[in-house]
């Protein structure tokens, strides 16, 4: 199945061009008091939302799916989790583009070494949110990602475990400022880690390491590649998450990006597409100046 977030926390079922709100198979969810949990409660309960899906789905009202706004399809990840560097011809182009490695090609460790990175939760977006280019003097990039969604609590699990883990995949885009600060710093700005246009099941990927990804940015393609080609594959990445944090359901893992990364700047109209889920459009902007009122406003605080 393919489920999407869309307008005001509406829950669809897309189906081709089409949406269905499903948005009555929430009622199986279980409601929460404070302090609520610290994992995404649609994907703790996935198995069950989908029997319920199954059973309203033929009666459900239905629009085409460019007449909605699509939001992140994970609402509320305990972690965003990400792989640097995990494509060689990626690497390579890191090592040789000082704009890329800060001006120090020694410094660009090879993932295995560097392991991964989080991101803050507060930088997750759908496409149709877009990306607001927050530091405009600087160069910022797009990078395009298979992403995991983690289904189950998930400690310490080999990689021939992992697979039962995962509960879906979506498109990720990691938009990242380039720079000498550290990863999570420059990558962690509001708007700069895209997720959607949906979420596929698991049962619908078996292959994940044989999927062609692509981006283009006003309709020239400017990363191309497939899977297959990352240097730890989805199950490796999984053991390598779950060997230092403790995964829970909705936790998402960005799998790195492929060569071509390049810059992006206000008024770009991204498209990102994977094998098997589909494409996603997203169109950057400027940020809005911030108010004299409201900086008088924070120098009181």
């Amino acid at each position: 199945m393919r489920f999407c977030r869309f307008n005001k926390d509406r829950l669809g079922l897309v189906e081709g061009a089409t949406v269905k709100d499903v948005t009555a198979a929430l009622d199986v969810l279980p409601s929460h008091r404070y302090p609520l949990p610290t994992h995404d409660v649609f994907i703790a309960n996935l198995e069950a939302v989908v029997s319920r899906v199954r059973s309203i789905a033929p009666g459900a009202s239905a629009q085409p799916l460019d007449r909605v706004r699509l939001r992140s399809p994970v609402a509320n990840p305990g972690k965003i989790i990400a792989a640097p560097v995990n494509y060689e011809k990626h690497l390579d182009e890191v090592r040789t583009d000082g704009q890329l490695n800060a001006n120090n090609p020694g410094h660009t460790l090879t993932i295995h070494k560097a392991g991964l990175f989080l991101k803050a939760t507060s930088s997750l977006v759908g496409p149709g949110d877009g990306v607001v280019i927050r530091k405009p003097d600087r160069r910022t990039d797009h990078e395009v990602e298979l992403v995991i969604i983690i289904g189950r609590t998930a400690d310490r699990v080999s990689s021939d475990e992992a697979m039962a883990c995962v509960a879906g995949y979506a498109i990720g885009l990691d938009i990242s400022i380039r720079g000498s600060e550290d990863r999570s710093f420059r990558k962690s700005a509001d708007t700069y880690s895209v997720l959607g246009p949906w979420l596929v099941t698991a049962d619908e990927i078996p292959q994940p390491n044989a999927l062609d990804l692509q981006l283009s940015v006003n309709g020239t393609v400017r990363q191309q590649s497939n899977t297959r080609h990352m240097i730890l594959n989805v199950a490796q990445l999984i053991e390598l998450a779950s060997s230092i944090y403790t995964l829970h359901p909705g936790d998402v893992i960005f799998t790195g990006t492929p060569e071509g990364v390049s810059p992006i700047e206000a008024g770009d109209r991204i498209t990102a597409t994977v094998e098997q889920i589909g494409s996603m459009e997203v169109v950057t902007r400027a940020a809005d100046p911030v108010a004299p009122a409201a900086i008088t406003e924070q120098a009181r605080a």
